[in-house]
């Protein structure tokens, strides 16, 4: 959370440098509020979000989770236009090497709260000054394929010229931005029907190509960035999303959920491999 001093720091810098776009939209942001859960006890259990599409997986039981937060950081182009910033992944890391992600990582036991996590470890990865970031939203947690509870956060870069890219080897091998209205078009998209637990499930792949690089961006980073870009422009997708809406009221079916999440693992880092032996 940033000092009153730092804050107002921050609301100065952001008139002087934003167009009046990218302030309507900051002020925005900063009255979302992600879907309430429907609470299954008197501890109201909050809705979990997955990787694999569901947009609001219902648990009946409390899943102990780990959390994390990712940074959607938003700035203007030079034409104007709103753009993200992404990482190519380490080849050398073990999980998830070489694929494209968002800032972010594991939360720390002194975070005060994701908005702290996600630009503390964009600092750790890429150098992105945290005193940069107006963090303006919060989106609903989505649930990782290895069983993280990751938080998307929204915030604007209101000085990109102030911010000089310093990748951290051992994490991330390049540092690059596209532009977000790309995550609701039909171009340079494709996608991956996928059966699972009787439902037919698509994954989307978006191809994008910036100097003599090429990068595809899918798995949890294309789901939160669809969802982000649907929330920023305030309008669905072009392309059907396809998400089934699954309820489960038992425990034996919560805990089957639990067991094929985890069986799904191999299979969904292998876009193209069938998983039809887990429905």
């Amino acid at each position: 959370m940033k000092s009153a001093t730092s804050a107002t720091s921050l609301t100065a810098t952001s008139f002087k440098l934003g167009s009046p776009r990218l302030l309507a939209l900051a002020q925005q942001l900063r009255l979302y509020k992600p879907p309430l859960s429907s609470p299954f006890d008197e501890e109201s259990t909050r809705k979990l979000v997955s990787h694999v599409g569901f947009q609001e997986l219902m648990a009946p039981v409390r899943l102990t989770l780990k959390k994390a937060a990712v940074l959607i950081c938003l700035f203007e182009g030079d034409d104007g236009d709103l753009r993200v910033i992404l990482t190519k992944r380490s080849s050398t890391l073990s999980t998830h090497s070489g694929e494209v992600s968002l800032p972010g990582g594991k939360a720390e036991e002194h975070d005060k709260d994701d908005g702290v996590t996600a630009t503390r470890e964009a600092e750790e990865e890429i150098g992105l000054d945290p005193s940069l970031v107006d963090v303006v939203a919060f989106l609903e947690p989505f649930l990782s394929q290895h069983l993280l509870r990751v938080t998307p956060v929204v915030g604007i870069l209101w000085d990109k010229k102030a911010f000089n890219p310093r990748p951290s080897p051992t994490e991330v091998e390049a540092v690059f931005d596209a532009p977000f209205e790309m995550f609701l078009k039909d171009e340079n998209r494709r996608s991956e029907e996928i059966e699972w637990m009787g439902e037919k499930l698509l994954f989307h792949f978006f191809d994008y190509k910036t100097g003599d690089n090429d990068y595809v961006i899918w798995g949890l980073t294309s789901r939160i960035l669809i969802r982000a870009a649907t929330v920023v422009y305030q309008r669905p997708p072009a392309f059907i999303e396809q998400k089934p809406n699954l309820k489960y009221s038992k425990m034996n079916q919560a805990t089957s959920l639990y067991g094929k999440l985890k069986a799904l693992n191999s299979c969904i880092r292998l876009p193209w491999r069938s998983c039809s032996k887990f429905t």
